[in-house]
């Protein structure tokens, strides 16, 4: 094993490898090994980020090495758990990346939440942020308080026990913020059981408790001064019912001191800033300054906060929770009579006694407002009063204790004052309804430590230790749960036990037990209880030590560090000492709300700190009643230090009966400075909040967790094919064992794999290097294949090129070498000719000059000749002089010199020979050698007289030479003398030649003078010409350019003119529809707030209604039900009688009050509806004069063709004569019956019946055939209306062909063409009329009577509107050219079709005269079957061949049937009449056979009816349905209640339902019965509305009937008799319209039924959708392989591998074809489908985004393009149901570009361009959250840089947007119904058995 594990340090250590190393001021510091680390090795080196080296001297006895760091891809993760390496640098880094770079402050640490004070206001706590945690798992989301929140929520409701949420953390950290947000989640996602708001009473209570219990602090501006434990109650069905409030240990001290730039509590000082307030000026109060209560701090003001304000939203919330404005000003009495008590002066007397002066003002007040005497107060603020056993004293006090003792009075009022606050609360929260659970939350003070720690200091870290210890079991407990889970041996994990901590503090002779035995002592001091303390525990405990300088301080050693208490105060502030005599006074008071906080003193004494009415809430500083010495002396008994730890073991007992949740509170840095982080502080409070302490009980163990799949599908690249197994656990088990070779460092569970700490960083290096190698592996094959195949084509160029290049050149040189022949030649002539030339020149030239320099040279050489001699005969006698000068000098100073030295040399001799002389021995010393000296002296006269002689000699020679020299010097000179003379005679020629020289250069100069002159004028006159041509081609340049730019101005000004009359239309038309979309938005948000206002009261009347009913056993719920579904209907009649009948039971004062609230609330609905109503109808009017304008365009229309349709009238001329013919032979029928006198002759069987019956069915026979004659003369006609039509065409094909399209859109979408006019008329918003400036200007211009138009001549403007419209003339004739060609070419291809028609009309005459001799049904049947057959064939041969074609015959044959069908219901209208003519003579016949009675019905009917009659009721069936007024409730049970749709939509045609209700609505219509008419439209609406409350959850339900429901809407207007609706109707159907009544009103309940109907289904559908939309477009990887599981912690998220039950895309789709095919089934229109579709991508869309940005996890670049796969499969999906072109699409386009945001690169500022023109469907908080967000999921990625997102933000922050972050998912678009007609004739409906409707009967 040790072997392994020094092969692992080996392979972890090794170099580039980065370490952790401990620094003093980042704490730890990242380093990089810069060479392999090998076992024994004493040090390590380093190289820092700054690129320092370093060198890191390992310890020799521990010899341990510094902490690795995690790799890259798991750095910024969620839970600190994942991380691979669990120790302090990991988690430090890890907090600092995601506060610092990703602005996420918080983080998972298993099981705790650690929340880092952004101290900034981010948005991320909204509404909609709530929506998105609510119902999710805790780990699939980001961290966040709403997710613990939700965790303690479903855990509640799902294992049915209390839960609890602790928030700790120190001053400044966030707690109250925390705690408040975590209570508003349980506010908003529970929501309260009845309507009594208790959510908002809870949130109310937050700035009561924060203005009474908040102050400002040096470390944070709203610090909790106390701890609180708040119980939110909740029912059976997890409603909110009430809230129970605990505190503990307020800070009483701050009511009477407060340190520098600190404040007291919050409210004095709102009750200054409103002290100009008319209700608080008889508190007299003033600025804070004006009090020494609130000025200790010299800070009294909050930067951005406004007490006044504040002021007043604490004052609300005092109203909300039920504390009256009496009560409310008696609080405010006291606090300023607190304040006023800090002003009372008090001075000394003597040294032992004190004295308040008379008539103090402040204490006047404080006794005015607090109701006592003056005298008493002033007096015990003085004294006090001293018991023995016997006597009584009342003793002076000194002014130090005076003052003390005002305090301590003021410190007991404002804690008693506190304490009542808090029991009127819970009493405000508390509720009646028996709670079923709750959910505490502990927002309690952290681990503190001071430079001087007291007594507040020792309760808040005892009350740490307690929690801790709490903590640690409770991770310990789960750690062993999950082991014992899976199934892993478990071994004890050591860790820390802070038991003997708290033993030293709570066991008997402890602290505290010390501390009141100290207490009760009589003289008990500070020191002689540390004295005890030292005595009792230095030598027993280890944790208890004394510091070396001090003898009153005593230091513990708690779980976070080591702390120093200072001994002053503890006994004082143990006791909480207050002047009983003062009590008393107070006591005796007139005020009642004073008497009334000192009245509960023995209740507040309790062991738990609580009265018995408050649930057990703890009351820490409260001083006892000590109005009888009995009792006197038990509340002595009671300290604080006792209280407190009682209060505290009831916490406890508390929060180990609920399941914990954690959350850890951060202070980033102590200067309150938006997202900085101090690393030092962040560790001090890691450590102190326990945080570490987990990770080392994970990191002890094994702490990372990976289930076998999610295993597989990251490590599957560390498999070879062999080792994969189908079994996924044997596979993981093989491989681990070949890759980890100790069996330690994993275990194998039932589930997961557990691996120790640091082994998931070995795989990821294992899989990184694997996938490196890969990597480069394919990156040289593809660059070598591209290399290649690049060599290949340049190789391929290259032999190309060269075989061109070489042919090229090759001819080139064959050229080259026939022209250089050729140049030869000429340049041999040319050179030759040339070279001649020039030798002559330079001959003639050189002669020239040969001679003139010859001659020049001889005269400087004569010239230079004499200078010379001339110098020469000056150097020798000047050299002469000079020499014979200095000769004499030098003979001078020789002889001198000479002179002196030898006089000098002579006188030293003399002196030393006058000296020898005297000395006989120097004497004969100087003899001896003289003869030799001699002799020398001797030799050297010889020597220089040699020498003398020779130069003697030499000087002789000398001198003959000389004078030989001289000599010839003379004969020299004698020769230049003549050669003078010549020189002079030349220079007298010379001179001669120099004058005219002069003179011909003087005459020279004046040529050229002249001659530059004449260039000079020459000059000028070009240089003017070139600048006039120069100025001339400028000008024209000029002109040019100006020409240029006149053209482009007007093509401009033409472009921009038309680009803004279009952009202005646009955009009044894009505002006109968002105000209608908004308007129906609103509408639609009103009636769903009115339905579920309805449907509150219904649940209020059944309430009631059971709560009177309750012993009745019989009681029928159905019953109350249906009675509120009947007072849905908007008639007062019946609304009233429900209410009479339900106002029996509303005998409770809130029942009344919510009825009232209801009333009103229907009132202001009714008005609304009435405004809309009033506006419904002026969209009506406009509308219809829309309308008759346009049939006045029709009817001009139809006079123009009215000469073409003459042979059409001849033969309706015909038909009618055919008509009276038959109206003539029922005039004679009628006649001959009249004439009969017999009554028996016009019985059945009878001659004149049998006539009569004859005559009928051969005007039958005859009519058919008048029929078909119609059928063939409509077709023929057809063909000449279509050619008219293009005539008329012609004339209209001149406008655009973008208009007459835009045309033809607005005349199909009526609806919107109807609400623009509509809205248009209204004018009801100023942007209706806005338009462009310039396009009124334009207008206004032109539409004048008498325009300006010199105005409008300006530049040109007129010219060129004129040359427009000749161009605009042209290009209109060209295009009526075009279309002249086009419309000849339709003509013969027209006349073809009608030949073709033709045929086919006399086919079919054959064809119906064959259908003649059938009966009629089966008639029928045939002609309808051949029709189908006929219409599919020629569809689907049009079709196949070309589809504009085929939709141009679509349209003929349409208006084909059209006439057709208008001509046979004309028809059919007067066979009718003919019929019930008949019918009328058959009754009279009836009517006259009396005699005849005794015969049975069915002799008389069925012999001679049934051959006859039943053809005759077919025909006389007029779509109505009859029933009798007691089965109507028979009828909306079997056709609503009780029907099932799956059957009717199988079996039955679409609307079915729809259809007999309106045919029963018809025939009561018909017999103009009003009260049948509205009890069955109100039985149908509440019938609906009942079967949808009752299976509103089913979509197939939901849909039928929102089917049926627009079916039956369609139907009331198609057949209403409004003109605007009977457009598309056959003859027929408006002869089926309604007669009698108008129901328009009914339209529009109808209309809000199918919005409320509408919306249930979205809602629906949502919540089917919901639970696939995150695993199937997030979660699951649709592409296999692409995105790899990272390593998660111990929340572990959803897994994306596709188990058997989670979601994929498939089953997306799959939902979404059955919701599709069950609308179509239905029969649902086509255009509400397009609306439901665009609502479900909208849906799946916000939701997937909305994810994505709360799921660090899913940004990444795998999972971008897994969701650009998901959305292309869902626009498929559209494709194929033709569905492209309902908006859908636009709906997932912020999607879209959140995919493609994580996928673009993310570096450069070109980068950043691309991406804000790329999402402009993002906000820019959604763009920088997803950049925030994005993790690398491999190695290979990189992180988007800080620096990168801010640049983004500063290109983003000009956008114009909302700040929301997240889309909101349940918003729904305003849905519209268009009219959509039903071709389905209303006679042809047949009604199955299986509806159970034989009742009804055909009429």
């Amino acid at each position: 094993m040790h072997e392994n594990m020094n092969q692992e340090l080996d392979f972890m250590f090794v170099k580039y490898a980065r370490v952790w190393i401990p620094d003093v001021e980042e704490v730890w510091r990242s380093a990089e090994l810069t060479k392999d680390y090998r076992q024994g090795d004493g040090a390590l080196q380093l190289q820092l980020e700054d690129g320092k080296e370093l060198e890191y001297k390992l310890d020799p006895k521990t010899n341990n090495l510094p902490h690795l760091r995690n790799p890259d891809i798991l750095v910024g993760e969620n839970d600190l758990t994942a991380l691979s390496y669990l120790h302090e640098p990991a988690v430090l880094h890890n907090l600092k990346v995601r506060f610092i770079d990703s602005k996420l402050i918080y983080t998972y640490c298993g099981i705790v939440l650690v929340a880092i004070n952004p101290y900034e206001t981010l948005p991320i706590y909204g509404a909609d942020i709530i929506n998105a945690y609510s119902g999710q798992n805790m780990g699939d989301m980001d961290p966040h308080i709403f997710a613990v929140a939700e965790e303690a929520y479903k855990q509640m409701a799902r294992d049915e026990r209390n839960q609890s949420i602790i928030v700790s953390g120190e001053s400044g950290a966030g707690k109250t913020v925390s705690a408040k947000y975590a209570m508003r989640y349980f506010a908003t996602v529970s929501g309260s059981a009845s309507e009594a708001n208790v959510e908002e009473k809870v949130l109310a209570s937050n700035p009561i408790m924060e203005s009474i219990g908040n102050a400002k602090t040096t470390r944070n501006d709203n610090s909790s001064r106390f701890g609180k434990y708040i119980e939110i109650g909740f029912d059976k069905r997890y409603h909110i019912i009430g809230a129970n409030m605990r505190t503990y240990l307020l800070e009483k001290s701050r009511v009477v001191f407060q340190a520098d730039e600190e404040r007291n509590y919050h409210i004095f000082y709102q009750l200054c800033a409103s002290a100009h307030l008319p209700e608080f000026k008889a508190l007299k109060l003033g600025k804070a300054d004006d009090f020494h209560y609130t000025k200790q701090g010299r800070n009294p003001v909050i930067d951005g906060i406004d007490d006044a304000k504040e002021m007043s939203t604490t004052r609300n919330a005092f109203t909300l929770l039920g504390v009256n404005e009496s009560y409310q000003m008696g609080l405010f009495r006291i606090l300023a009579s607190i304040l006023h008590l800090g002003n009372v002066e008090v001075k000394d007397r003597d040294s032992d006694s004190s004295i308040i002066p008379p008539n103090n003002g402040h204490l006047s007040v404080f006794c005015e407002l607090m109701g006592v005497t003056y005298q008493d107060m002033s007096h015990w603020l003085c004294h006090k009063k001293l018991k023995t056993a016997t006597e009584t004293y009342i003793k002076p006090i000194p002014k130090l204790q005076a003052i003390n003792a005002r305090d301590a009075l003021a410190k007991h009022i404002y804690a008693k004052l506190f304490n009542w606050i808090v029991d009127h609360v819970n009493k405000a929260l508390h509720s009646t309804v028996k709670q079923h659970s709750f959910i505490g939350v502990l927002d309690i003070y952290g681990f503190e430590t001071f430079e001087i720690n007291s007594f507040e200091q020792f309760c808040i870290n005892y009350a740490n230790e307690k929690l801790q210890q709490q903590f640690n079991m409770h991770v310990f407990k789960l750690e062993q749960e999950e082991y014992m889970k899976e199934q892993i041996p478990w071994t004890l994990i050591d860790f820390y036990d802070n038991q003997p901590c708290i033993n030293l503090i709570e066991a008997k002779m402890g602290v505290l037990d010390l501390l009141d035995e100290e207490c009760k002592m009589p003289k008990g001091s500070d020191d002689s209880w540390a004295q005890k303390l030292y005595n009792t525990h230095l030598k027993t405990c280890a944790l208890f030590e004394k510091p070396r300088m001090s003898n009153k301080a005593f230091i513990i050693q708690h779980f976070a560090d080591k702390v120093e208490y200072q001994c002053d105060g503890f006994l004082e502030k143990n006791k909480d000492t207050v002047n009983e005599e003062q009590i008393h006074v107070l006591k005796a008071s007139k005020f009642d709300l004073l008497v009334e906080l000192f009245q509960d003193e023995e209740k507040a004494t309790s062991p738990t700190g609580a009265a018995p009415t408050t649930g057990g809430r703890t009351r820490l500083s409260v001083k006892p009643d000590k109005s009888k010495a009995g009792q006197a002396s038990k509340e002595h008994k009671k300290t604080v230090g006792l209280q407190f730890r009682n209060s505290l073991h009831l916490l406890m007992e508390t929060l180990n009966a609920t399941t914990p949740h954690y959350v850890r509170c951060i202070k980033p840095n102590d200067y309150k400075f938006a997202f900085t982080f101090d690393p030092k502080r962040a560790v001090q409070q890691l450590r102190a909040c326990g945080v570490l302490e987990t990770i080392r009980i994970s990191a002890a163990g094994f702490p990372s967790r990976w289930t076998y799949q999610e295993f597989f599908s990251r490590y599957r690249v560390l498999m070879k094919q062999k080792d994969v197994l189908t079994d996924r656990k044997m596979t993981c088990k093989n491989v681990l064992e070949k890759l980890v070779q100790d069996q330690d460092k994993y275990q194998f569970g039932k589930t997961k794999i557990f691996f120790r700490a640091g082994q998931v960083a070995y795989l990821e290096k294992l899989r990184a290097d694997k996938l490196r190698a890969a990597c480069i592996r394919i990156q040289k094959t593809i660059r070598c294949w591209l290399a290649r195949k690049k060599y290949l084509r340049m190789k391929h160029a290259a032999t190309t090129i060269q075989r061109y290049v070489r042919g090229y050149q090759a001819r080139c040189l064959a050229k080259f070498l026939r022209r250089t022949r050729a140049a030869i030649i000429i340049q041999k002539y040319q050179r030759m000719y040339v070279q001649r030339k020039c030798y002559k020149r330079k001959q003639a030239a050189a002669l020239v000059m040969q001679c003139i320099l010859r001659a020049y040279m001889a005269r400087q050489l004569y010239k230079a000749l004499l200078r010379e001699h001339k110098a020469i005969i000056i150097q020798k006698m000047v050299r002469g002089w000079l020499a014979r000068q200095w000769f004499k000098r030098s003979l001078r100073a020789i002889v001198y010199l000479q002179c002196c030295i030898r006089r000098m040399r002579a006188k030293r001799e003399l002196k030393k020979l006058k000296i020898e002389a005297r000395s006989v021995e120097h004497f004969k010393k100087l003899n001896i050698g003289m003869e030799n000296k001699i002799m020398q002296l001797q030799r050297r006269i010889d020597e220089q007289n040699k020498d003398n002689r020779s130069l003697s000699e030499r000087l002789n020679g000398l001198e003959i030479s000389h004078a030989a020299e001289s000599e010839r010097l003379r004969v020299e000179v004698t020769r230049l003398r003549g050669a003078e003379e010549d020189a002079k005679n030349n220079a007298n020629k010379v001179t001669t030649l120099l004058e005219e020289l002069e003179r011909l250069r003087k005459d020279l100069q004046n040529t050229q003078k002249e001659k530059k002159v004449i260039e000079e004028w020459a000059k000028t006159y070009q240089d003017e010409m070139e600048q006039m041509i120069s100025e001339l081609k400028e000008q024209n340049h000029l002109l040019k350019n100006e020409k240029n730019d006149l053209n482009r101005m007007i093509q401009e000004q033409g472009q921009q003119w038309t680009e803004k009359m279009q952009r202005a239309l646009k955009e009044e038309t894009e505002q006109l529809e968002n105000d209608l979309n908004e308007e129906r938005s609103r509408y639609q948000n009103l009636l769903t707030e009115h339905l579920r206002l309805e449907e509150k009261y219904d649940d209020l009347k059944e309430e009631i209604t059971l709560a009177v009913n309750v012993p009745k056993p019989g009681h029928r719920r159905t019953d109350s039900t249906h009675s509120s579904n009947e007072s849905e209907c908007t008639y007062n009649s019946e609304f009233a009688e429900s209410e009479e009948g339900s106002r029996g039971g509303e005998d409770v004062s809130k029942a009344i009050l919510d009825m009232s609230l209801f009333l009103k609330l229907q009132k202001r609905v009714s008005e609304l509806e009435q405004e809309k109503q009033s506006l419904q109808n002026e969209l009506d009017r406009r509308e219809e004069q829309f309308q008759r304008a346009r049939a006045r365009d029709d009817e001009e229309h139809k006079k123009a063709r009215s000469a073409e349709l003459e042979y059409e009238s001849l033969k309706r001329q015909e038909l009618e004569s055919e008509n009276k013919k038959l109206k003539h032979h029922l005039n004679e029928m009628r006649q001959s019956l009249r004439g009969s006198p017999e009554a028996g002759s016009a019985a059945p069987g009878s001659p004149a019946y049998t006539v009569l019956l004859d005559q009928l069915n051969s005007s039958n026979e005859e009519l058919e055939v008048r029929k078909e004659e119609v059928l063939i003369l409509r077709s023929q006609l057809v063909s000449q209306k279509e050619a008219m039509q293009h005539k008329d065409e012609k004339a209209t094909m001149t406008e655009p062909l973008p208009y007459i399209e835009d045309v033809q859109k607005l005349t199909d979408a009526k609806e919107i063409s109807q609400a623009y006019m509509g809205l248009k008329d209204t004018n009801r918003s100023p942007r209706f009329t806005r338009r462009p400036t310039e396009v009124n200007e334009l207008v206004s211009r032109l539409r004048s009577p008498f325009p300006d138009y010199h105005k409008l001549n300006e530049d040109g403007e007129l010219w060129l509107v004129y040359e427009g419209l000749k161009e605009t003339n042209r290009l209109l004739e060209s295009q009526l050219q075009a279309q002249r060609r086009s419309h000849e070419n339709e003509v013969e291809v027209l006349r073809g079709e009608l030949q073709s028609v033709k045929e086919e009309n006399n086919r079919q005459q054959q064809l119906l005269a064959q259908n003649l001799q059938l009966p009629p049904e089966a008639r029928i049947e045939a002609s309808l079957q051949h029709e189908i057959t006929r219409l599919t064939n020629e569809n689907l041969e049009l079709h196949s061949d070309d589809p504009k074609e085929y939709k141009a015959y679509r349209i003929s044959m349409l208006r084909r049937m059209v006439d057709l069908m208008e001509q046979l219901e004309k028809q059919d209208k007067t066979v009718r009449k003919l019929k019930k003519q008949l019918k009328v003579f058959a009754k009279k016949i009836n009517d006259l056979e009396g005699g005849q009675m005794d015969v049975s019905p069915g002799q008389t009917t069925d012999e001679p009816v049934h051959p006859v009659n039943i053809p005759r009721r077919e025909k006389d069936f007029q779509g109505m349905l009859e029933y009798k007024k007691e089965d109507e409730l028979k009828l909306v049970k079997n056709l609503i209640l009780e029907l099932k749709p799956r059957g009717v939509a199988v079996n039955l045609i679409p609307g079915l339902p729809a259809y007999i209700l309106f045919m029963c609505l018809r025939h009561a219509d018909y017999v103009n019965d009003d009260q049948k008419v509205r009890s069955l439209l109100t039985s149908v609406i509440n019938s609906i509305k009942k079967i949808l409350k009752k299976r509103g959850d089913d979509f197939e339900t939901v849909s039928f009937w929102l089917s049926n429901t627009c079916r039956f809407l369609h139907c009331l207007k198609q057949y209403s008799g409004d003109d605007q609706f009977m457009k598309h109707n056959t003859p027929k159907q408006n002869d089926h319209c309604l007669s009698n009544f108008d129901l328009a009103e009914y339209r529009q309940v109808l209309s809000d039924l199918a919005i409320q109907i509408y919306q249930q289904l979205i809602k629906c559908m949502e919540n089917i959708l919901q639970p696939m939309i995150v695993s199937g477009m997030l979660e699951h990887e649709t592409i296999q392989g692409v995105s790899g599981v990272k390593p998660t912690g111990l929340r572990k998220r959803t897994s994306s591998i596709a188990d058997e039950g989670t979601y994929t895309l498939d089953s997306i789709i799959r939902q979404l074809n059955t919701f599709h095919s069950i609308m179509c089934q239905h029969g649902t229109d086509p255009e509400l489908i397009k609306q439901v579709v665009k609502q479900q991508f909208y849906i799946i869309g916000a939701v997937t985004l909305n994810n994505l940005l709360l799921r660090k996890d899913m940004c990444s670049w795998s999972k971008g393009m897994q969701i650009r796969y998901n959305v292309s499969q869902l626009e498929e999906w559209l494709r194929d149901k033709n569905l492209m072109t309902c908006g859908a699409k636009e709906t997932l386009e912020p999607l879209i570009q959140a995919a493609q945001l994580l996928q673009v690169k993310k570096k450069t500022d070109e980068d950043a361009e691309a991406i804000c023109s790329m999402c402009n469907a993002l906000s820019t908080a959604q763009i920088v959250k997803v950049l925030n967000l994005y993790t690398p999921v491999n190695a290979f990625e990189e992180r988007v840089s800080v620096l990168f997102i801010r640049t983004i933000q500063t290109r983003l922050r000009d956008r114009k947007e909302s700040p929301q972050l997240l889309m909101d998912t349940k918003l729904i678009y305003p849905v519209t119904f268009p009219f959509n007609p039903s071709s389905l004739a209303l006679e042809t409906i047949q009604i199955p058995g299986s509806l159970n409707l034989a009742f009804l009967t055909r009429v």
